[in-house]
């Protein structure tokens, strides 16, 4: 998948755990989980702005894209 998610990078840089965030901005620690670890398919824009506004970070040092060359179907 080519969205990359870097809450944990984000999360060292803040010296902040998980479950501090979690429970600051109102989610599950497991979801917040889910999210860190990319398996979330979505992200509600709301659940992205708290988590910026703790972290005191833009959305794109969150999320990356980087493109990947499409599969080779030979």
């Amino acid at each position: 998948m080519p969205i990359i998610v870097n809450l944990d990078v984000v999360l060292a840089q803040r010296k902040m755990r998980l479950n501090d965030l979690a429970e600051a901005v109102g989610i599950t620690p497991q979801n917040l989980s889910i999210l860190k670890t990319g398996k979330a398919r979505a992200i509600r824009f709301s659940t992205l702005e708290a988590i910026c506004r703790r972290l005191q970070c833009q959305p794109g040092e969150i999320l990356e894209f980087r493109d990947e060359p499409p599969p080779n179907n030979i």
